[in-house]
């Protein structure tokens, strides 16, 4: 569907190969209100708050407490209007030629009118649409028209469609976060409406391309070859013409013979079924497609497939299969476990024109895949494994990539931004490589979300996504759009959801990365529960069934062989795969089923074990903390909200979420006291502003305080975290038998208080540091049980198919950096999927240096292994017998010396600093990585005597600030958190002095302020600022 216009304008422009194809965006559009008393400029792809705010009529929806000024926007009804004259000017006068009008993306509800001709009412913002304007062109060509796209809010379609006599009643709101439209039975973006992490915008409009596409009534003997798979999303019109219009692409690779209730053969044929989906401007008998795979220098015979009719208004499926011998293709592997391979499959298609004589029509195109398989497996634990290695009976839960289990590490995603249509690759880009950087090897692709794209440039992506989990090697847990309420299934219901499953299970099909697909986001959960709590509850249990267990897996599996199906994130899994019948309640009491989450906000929990799930698989499990000061900037604007407990700051708190409208959030303030309260039982902490925080003067001072206990938060965060993971790595080798941890979240939608562990613009908070130490292939952690005084240090490995060897040593120190006790150093060798322990003691007299308290001393533990193809791998962690905020600090006195290329040497020249911390300055996007090792670096204990060498590599692509000046990077420690908690006088005009160093130029409402180092060459003599004391 898509030319280069090189030939003919001398520019890389992507075409529409298979038609011309006019871009709506060329259109002049505009946006009005219902009652029109606004209007404004309008652009596609777009969204109305997007034109709105282009126009000058709102600010950045994402300043201050704009998620409540603007909620006007989604009240009213939106009506987006273009003057078609331009598209008449392309086309011929009385041509027989067909016309297609093609939306990618309509969000949500809309009534669409070509030249005053009614066309459809669409309402699921997750499907396609083409309708055939054929019969409307030669009027509106000669009358000329508008083609019109009105909008209706979905918040009143909500309310109106659930007030239905036909619809289902739902107890409890329903899974209400803040906007109260019966979200439920909307197909839309479920956060679209709030959730305890996300504004709620319920934006609307055109958010994906346009098309205009004419189709020929006859076809030549030429050649096409399209830039990627179809259908294309090409940017800007094009003028070359073809008969057929490409509107689906579905590639599925598997093994002979497998499918849902099949295991694969790994040593058979892979089977390439592509199917395409052909709309045709004229009869063509006997056409025929053939496959190849150029790398290998492998293609097919030249399958026939159906005969084009010449109605643009009907579709025709072409549907072939290719068999390969299984060594034919390199297997696609996540980045850890292997290489990500992928090829280039190429289809041509071969049409015979209506001359017997000439050549026929070809149209060819490739698209990227790879070969692989994927079971997540949720079978009975063999009877073997219970005997021989003591596993405890129940169901398995983990993934197999290619035959093989392996431990799934990764993070949970969400949406990047409210507004789909301004999200960028690079933006998308960062976040996938930060996470792959910091081990992870797959990412959940969360359900109340959005369905992420291929790329850009196919059926209208705007940005790249799974493409480049492709590419990097990173597998995505993918789910279907249902999230935290029950779901209604009646037929007007179900009727807009059928095609919403199938293309998108199509679409995604030829993804290596895609791991499975899952029914939903907790909703087997609420369904149990609804269940057991109310006298009717089995009426919803049976809806659950009709929906989850039986409609949405009936379509999965009918549209793909390759990925796996499962009916909810969290699952007690089935009793029967054939047929496939959900377990629920229906187990064993002591055995382990399915998979689990873990949110517990009592701070005193935080590492009490006896709290964290014993579970086969943990697909959630996170605590949330304050973005950084840097964040905050991107979203205040006066001085005075520069405080923990603000007005602006805590609105934008939603957890817990309201559950209404009310405004400020009423349940905010239990959020903010659980990061307060984990924070002061765990760590030192600054002051706090006056009575509750709220208050702030806007000083140097106030925003420094403010500054450190948003790191405060964060280093508390990436502690728990961290935690978790390695006692569910550890648990690979318990009778559990744990395979996976996700985190959650990945990223964050906005700037707030969050679980995320990479803020809106990028920034990596201290958890993306803290989880890059634990998702390493060999990790050391200290498991600490107080009340028995127990302390077992163990190494956990992750690779696969060997034993790995090496040496781990365990250091006592004061908190002045003096060696108080070194163990000797403990050889070890830790089997595949397992632990092994390199300490285990009981009672503190013979766990403590003698003559040392839990205040006194700290241990720091690292390991060093030689991983076999994989070099060596090193990994420290930390141990402190009881809180830090219990010990007294002393005064680190931290230099920092810069070198080439944003390279820092940190030293303590006084005491330990634990927690150091080192901050790129506003504008910047990047991370921080060991100069010797490469591995990211940051949020480390420093030790006098011992430097720590770290370089700053910036993501050029996302930094507004292109050559950041080195004096403008910050350092600082806990130890900072108790000189700002200080009442004396001295000590707090210290303090003040401390907050004029860690910034940039001169003092403004923020509280910066100058300061001096440089990179040698530069100009300058001095250090980079460190929070002084």
């Amino acid at each position: 569907m898509a030319l280069l216009r090189a030939l003919l304008l001398g520019l890389s422009l992507l075409h529409c190969a298979f038609a011309a194809i006019f871009d709506l965006s060329e259109l002049s559009w505009s946006l009005k209100n219902e009652n029109g008393s606004i209007v404004v400029p309008g652009t596609v792809p777009s969204q109305a708050h997007i034109d709105l705010l282009k126009a000058g009529v709102i600010t950045e929806p994402l300043l201050e407490i704009n998620d409540f000024t603007q909620r006007w926007v989604w009240m009213d009804n939106w009506t987006y209007t273009a003057d078609l004259s331009g598209f008449f000017d392309t086309i011929q006068p009385a041509s027989s030629d067909q016309t297609l009008l093609v939306f990618y993306g309509l969000d949500t509800i809309a009534n669409i009118t070509f030249a005053g001709i009614p066309i459809a009412w669409v309402n699921n913002q997750f499907r396609q649409y083409v309708y055939d304007l054929t019969p409307h062109i030669p009027a509106a060509a000669a009358s000329g028209g508008n083609l019109t796209v009105e909008f209706e809010s979905a918040f009143w379609y909500g309310l109106n469609v659930s007030s239905r006599p036909d619809a289902e009643f739902f107890p409890g709101g329903n899974g209400v976060f803040e906007v109260p439209a019966a979200r439920h039975y909307i197909r839309k973006q479920q956060i679209d409406f709030g959730w305890d992490w996300s504004p709620a915008f319920v934006p609307t409009g055109i958010y994906k391309p346009a098309y205009l596409v004419t189709l020929a009534n006859e076809s030549d003997a030429s050649s096409i070859t399209l830039s990627s798979t179809p259908p294309l999303s090409p940017s800007g019109s094009t003028n070359t013409s073809d008969i057929i219009f490409i509107e689906e692409v579905a590639v599925d690779i598997y093994k002979l013979g497998s499918s849902f209730t099949v295991l694969p053969d790994q040593s058979a044929d892979w089977v390439v079924n592509v199917s395409l989906a052909i709309r045709a401007g004229a009869s063509v008998e006997a056409p025929t497609v053939q496959l190849a795979l150029p790398e290998l220098n492998v293609s097919s015979q030249a399958f026939t497939i159906p005969t084009l009719n010449g109605h643009a208004n009907e579709t025709v499926w072409a549907i072939v299969q290719w068999q390969i011998p299984d060594a034919v293709p390199q297997r696609w592997y996540p980045h850890n476990l292997g290489t990500p391979q992928l090829y280039n499959l190429t289809a041509t298609l071969s049409l015979p024109t209506s001359s017997p004589t000439s050549e026929p029509h070809k149209v060819s195109f490739a698209t990227r895949t790879g070969f692989r398989t994927i079971r997540l497996v949720q079978l009975p634990v063999p009877q073997s494994d219970v005997t021989e290695r003591g596993l405890t009976p129940g169901d398995q839960y983990h993934f197999e990539v290619n035959g093989k289990e392996f431990w799934s590490k990764g993070s949970n995603l969400v949406p990047f931004d409210p507004f789909y249509s301004r999200i960028t690759t690079d933006r998308v880009q960062w976040v996938l490589q930060s996470a792959v950087t910091s081990g992870q090897n797959m990412v959940r692709v969360w359900g109340g979300g959005i369905l992420q794209p291929s790329n850009a440039g196919t059926a209208g992506g705007v940005y790249a996504f799974y493409d480049l989990c492709d590419e990097l090697g990173i597998l995505a847990w993918s789910e279907f759009l249902f999230s935290d309420a029950l779901s209604p299934i009646n037929p007007f219901f179900l009727e807009s959801v059928e095609p919403e499953i199938r293309e998108n299970v199509r679409r995604l099909n030829r993804h290596p990365s895609v791991a499975q697909w899952a029914g939903g986001n907790e909703i087997e959960g609420i369904v149990i529960s609804t269940n057991q709590s109310l006298p009717n509850g089995t009426i919803y249990l049976d809806q659950f069934v009709t929906m989850f267990q039986d409609f949405l897996h009936d379509l999965e599996t009918s549209e793909s062989r390759s990925v796996p199906y499962t009916d909810c994130s969290t699952t007690k899994g089935f009793l029967s795969l054939d047929p496939y019948i959900l377990r629920f309640d229906n187990g064993t009491s002591g055995d382990i089923y399915g998979n689990s989450e873990r949110f517990d906000y009592t701070a005193t929990d935080a590492f009490d074990y006896s709290t964290y799930p014993i579970a086969r698989f943990v697909n959630e499990f996170g605590f949330h903390s304050m973005p950084s000061i840097y964040a905050w900037e991107q979203a205040l604007l006066s001085p005075e909200d520069f405080a923990f407990n603000s007005t602006v700051v805590v609105s934008r708190e939603h957890h817990n979420p309201a559950g209404s409208l009310a405004f400020p959030n009423p349940n905010a303030p239990e959020g903010q006291a659980e990061m307060t309260l984990a924070a002061e039982q765990w760590l030192p902490v600054p002051p706090f502003l006056g009575s509750n925080s709220s208050i702030t003067s806007g000083s140097a001072q106030d925003n420094a305080t403010f500054a450190a206990w948003c790191y405060t938060t964060q280093v508390f965060q990436a502690l728990t975290i961290a935690s978790e993971i390695n006692f569910y790595r550890r648990g690979a080798g318990l009778p559990e038998n744990n395979l996976g941890g996700i985190v959650w979240q990945l990223n964050d939608i906005w700037q707030a208080p969050s679980w995320s562990s990479i803020e809106f613009d990028g920034r990596w908070k201290v958890l993306a540091y803290a989880e890059e130490r634990a998702y390493r292939p060999i990790t050391i952690h200290p498991f600490w049980i107080p009340e028995a005084e127990n302390l077992e240090v163990s190494v956990m490995s992750d690779i696969l198919g060997s034993d790995v060897q090496g040496t781990a040593q365990m250091t006592w120190y004061d908190w002045s950096g003096k060696v108080v006790l070194a163990l000797p150093a403990v050889k070890f060798t830790v089997p595949s999927l397992n632990f092994t322990a390199v300490l285990n003691q009981t009672g503190l007299d013979s766990i403590l240096p003698p003559g040392k308290g839990v205040q006194d001393v700290w241990m720091l533990v690292n390991v060093t292994a030689d991983v076999p193809g994989g070099g060596t791998v090193t990994n420290e962690n930390y141990f402190t017998p009881t809180s830090l905020g219990n010990v007294t600090l002393v005064d680190p006195e931290i230099t920092v010396n810069t070198g080439y290329s944003y390279e820092f040497v940190l030293e303590a020249q006084g005491g330990v600093a634990p927690w150091t911390w080192i901050e790129h300055p506003a504008g910047t996007v990047g991370m921080f990585i060991d100069a010797y090792t490469g591995s990211p670096s940051n949020a480390f204990y420093l030790i006098p005597g011992v430097q720590k060498i770290v370089r700053f590599i910036p993501n050029t692509a996302l930094s507004t600030v292109q050559d950041p000046r080195p004096i403008d990077f910050v350092v600082r420690s806990l130890f900072n958190n108790t000189i700002l908690d200080s009442g004396s006088k001295v000590e707090t005009e210290l303090a003040v002095d401390a907050v004029q160093v860690i910034s940039t130029s001169t003092v403004d409402t923020i509280g910066h302020a100058p300061a001096k180092p440089h990179f040698p060459g530069h100009g300058h003599d001095g250090q980079i600022p460190v929070v002084p004391p």
